[in-house]
């Protein structure tokens, strides 16, 4: 059964703290009516949150707990997962900071997957300075990935619309060998489901990019259409799913093909990011999709180059707790649904 909504609790995860994670977190809950949309708790220090919400002169109040079950509806309540000082040097990279990043993050990754906590939003990190021989991920969606049930796939979400992809940290040149018959049917599977149970679309459209310019113009700029992507395609399609393409990219977003469909996979990375930052306008949300748990995050980085100047935008992270407690509802009313289907009337 779903909480009512103020007891929903929100799990954050801090990121790189020489970013503009913490502003954006801040700024986002000094907005009192949040409060009656979800309960936070930040997984970070509560010393050192005061600290930064000093330096930013925010008002905003801090309720230090040591354990999960001192959480109060209504406050911003900081769980003390570390004890020792943190040094801040906002805009570098460092390493010890991704240390903390990183406990953050899998503090509130273990609450998330007991059940601790209702949801996970995630701020930033940089994911070269969280690397070390405990943690070799290139980021929140891999580990994620490991520690829950599913199939993780990035979904980026602002309003109505939705990209995803079938492939996401890669190097481009090894994206065509990934473009497995199997990985093409569990990504659209993936996001199909998704539609379904978490945006409650009960019958969605969903488009696929090609891979090469012009979708290889017939095999004279590249195969992977006609051998890979078209077969998977119709396959797809015949057992009832409403799959199309592919699609050239470069004039799909350009024409507003895209509001056709209700999501619209890309075959790489910034194939589908490019275009989505361009029109989501500073408000995009990235969305964990195809796990047992919830996890969203803003679709910007650390900022460095503004980070502690009190300038960030907060847009993306509200958005990005909005999103997951929108998924949250969704999600559980399909599950209720699911589990007491109508009776049908006896002859």
């Amino acid at each position: 059964m779903m909480k009512n909504a103020e007891n929903i609790i929100v799990g954050i995860s801090i990121g790189d703290l020489n970013g503009i994670g913490s502003e954006v977190v801040l700024k986002t809950f000094e907005d009192s009516r949040m409060f009656e949309l979800c309960t936070p708790v930040i997984f970070a220090n509560v010393k050192i949150m005061s600290f930064i919400k000093k330096g930013l002169g925010s008002e905003v109040v801090l309720h230090g707990i040591d354990k999960l079950d001192q959480v109060l509806p209504g406050k911003i309540n900081v769980l003390n997962v570390w004890k020792e000082g943190v040094d801040l040097n906002p805009g570098e990279n460092d390493e010890k900071i991704g240390e903390f990043a990183i406990k953050s993050f899998v503090a509130a990754t273990k609450a998330l997957k007991e059940g601790l906590v209702d949801l996970l939003v995630t701020a930033p990190i940089n994911k070269y300075n969280i690397q070390s021989e405990e943690f070799k991920f290139p980021g929140h969606t891999d580990y994620l990935d490991q520690e829950l049930e599913g199939d993780a796939l990035m979904l980026m979400v602002q309003d109505n619309l939705r990209v995803g992809l079938l492939t996401d940290h890669i190097p481009l040149n090894e994206v065509a060998s990934h473009l497995t018959e199997d990985l093409i049917i569990r990504k659209i599977e993936t996001v199909r489901r998704t539609l379904v149970q978490d945006f409650s679309i009960s019958k969605p459209k969903i488009a696929v990019l090609g891979l090469n310019p012009h979708c290889g113009d017939g095999g004279v700029i590249g195969k992977e259409e006609d051998v890979i992507l078209k077969p998977v395609l119709k396959k797809i399609f015949e057992k009832g799913t409403l799959v199309f393409g592919p699609f050239a990219a470069d004039g799909f977003f350009g024409s507003n093909q895209y509001e056709k469909y209700d999501a619209v996979i890309a075959t790489y990375h910034d194939q589908g990011l490019i275009p989505f930052k361009t029109l989501s306008f500073g408000k995009g949300v990235n969305y964990t999709a195809g796990l047992d748990k919830i996890r969203t995050s803003p679709d910007h980085g650390t900022a460095y180059d503004i980070a502690g100047k009190g300038v960030a935008d907060y847009n993306s992270f509200k958005e990005a707790v909005y999103l997951a407690l929108d998924v949250y509802r969704s999600r559980a009313q399909y599950m209720e649904i699911s589990q007491k289907p109508l009776k049908t009337r006896e002859k």
